[in-house]
């Protein structure tokens, strides 16, 4: 085995934190560099073992590195990072895209002696993380969140295989999951195939009729699509009762963080949903996040639990880390990406970006289409300015900024500070509706006697 030539090292000025290390994060290594006037090797490789990692640690504990900064690399670095934390050295985790080096100076030693330089010149900044109680329920949240896509996936299985013996009882039920559909699909994998005993489950509730069932059942039922559809199905089964077991964890979690008895959700101001939610919280979570808050997210018009669950499991209930909306948007990537040179501006997209805080805002500001609160009119006045998507990105944009108000005022949505800009809109509008009566040759007179 060939030795590797040892490079040349040199010390770059000004240094603004000597005691200050790099990392380059790795499925089976790591490649850690400190200052050169800490040690006489300031670069080591180590594996990913335990045992490596807290030596690794002791190393660094040895040099008295105060931080290190690493980059964000799958979930590889998980392990080293909570190592360290224990140990009192703060993590700085910076994405990829900030650490750039210089095209052709590409490798694992050059990679984390680029990052240890940039930190010890002031020049990452750290991505957000919130504290590790919270990071305990975000890992529970996303795992949930997870659980749901399968179940979704496996309904479509479910649907593939009636597809496939042309009963097409899901295409006349709303929902192949509900009472009446679980009914059929339970008594076909128990044997049944008479279209009208199976029909007979209809709940009174379906709007479909008995003949229409009839109908609808009336198929071919191969063996290797009945096989397929009892695998779906219970693999669906498996996985809601996967979700049943997160969701009692999640509750226990966040009964040990507020211990305090949860008091019953305050009434709802808004018209209920016409249907319930398909994966609801068995546990009083609105309560439950309100206190551990400070303020009840629910109260902002298009906010659901759902989505106040999410707000709260990926960055608690403390947002100094961000200064001022500004930020906290920018890190959502809702905000502009402006590139300008010369003088001239190149592109003002958004970052794409893969936040779930951003992803629940987005769902929650296309509920607001048809909705009849403040939103929901500023949602379908950019949609006309600026199109489908542009509108539903400066939708989600506002609820970013109201979010950040709320929880920073520690003060619930007061749907008052929004009468004057409704006010100023209808303005526009009457003057707008005038202008044009006034082209067209008309004279726009206001009705004495309105309805």
């Amino acid at each position: 085995m060939t030795k590797r030539r040892k490079k040349k090292i040199q010390k770059i000025q000004p240094v603004i934190n000597p005691h200050a290390a790099g990392a380059d994060i790795g499925a089976r290594e790591i490649y850690v560099a400190v200052g050169v006037e800490l040690s006489d090797e300031p670069v080591r490789r180590f594996g990913t073992f335990t045992e490596q990692l807290q030596q690794l640690v002791a190393w660094l504990v040895e040099l008295k590195i105060k931080t290190i900064a690493m980059e964000a690399t799958s979930v590889y670095w998980i392990p080293l990072s909570e190592l360290l934390e224990e140990a009192g050295i703060e993590v700085c985790l910076v994405s990829a895209r900030c650490v750039q080096n210089v095209s052709g100076r590409k490798s694992d030693v050059m990679d984390c002696q680029w990052i240890q330089y940039l930190h010890s010149v002031g020049l990452l900044r750290g991505s957000f993380r919130p504290p590790p109680q919270v990071r305990g329920v975000r890992a529970i949240w996303r795992h949930r969140a997870a659980l749901v896509r399968q179940s979704a996936w496996f309904i479509q299985h479910v649907h593939k295989a009636l597809d496939q013996m042309n009963l097409q009882v899901h295409h006349v039920l709303t929902d192949i999951t509900g009472l009446t559909g679980t009914s059929i699909v339970e008594a076909i994998l128990n044997g049944e195939r008479d279209p009208r005993v199976l029909a007979a489950f209809r709940d009174k509730r379906v709007k479909a009729s008995e003949q229409t069932l009839v109908a609808a059942l009336t198929g071919d039922y191969r063996r290797e699509h009945l096989f397929c559809l009892r695998q779906a199905y219970e693999a669906y089964q498996f996985i809601e009762r996967q979700i049943a077991q997160t969701d009692q964890h999640l509750a226990e979690e966040l009964a040990r963080l507020d211990p305090t008895p949860a008091s019953p959700a305050p009434a709802q101001t808004e018209q209920p949903r016409k249907a319930p939610a398909k994966q609801p919280l068995p546990y009083p979570a609105q309560a439950r996040l309100a206190a551990l808050c400070g303020v009840d997210l629910t109260t902002i018009p298009s906010i659901g639990v759902l989505t106040a669950h999410t707000v709260w499991a990926e960055l608690g209930g403390d947002l100094s880390a961000f200064p001022t909306s500004k930020h906290f948007c920018s890190w959502l990537s809702l905000c502009p990406d402006n590139r300008t040179s010369a003088g001239k501006c190149l592109s003002t997209k958004t970052r794409a970006s893969a936040n779930r805080v951003a992803h629940a805002l987005r769902m929650a500001a296309q509920g607001c289409h048809h909705a009849k609160h403040p939103f929901g009119e500023y949602y379908r006045r950019m949609r006309a300015k600026l199109g489908a998507a542009a509108g539903l990105v400066a939708t989600a944009h506002k609820l970013a900024r109201t979010v950040y108000a709320v929880l920073t005022t520690r003060k619930p949505y007061d749907p008052s500070l929004h009468e004057h800009a409704l006010a100023q809109t209808q303005r526009r509008r009457i003057r707008r509706l005038h202008t044009l009566a006034t082209d067209l040759g008309f004279q726009l007179v206001a009705n004495q006697h309105p309805v």
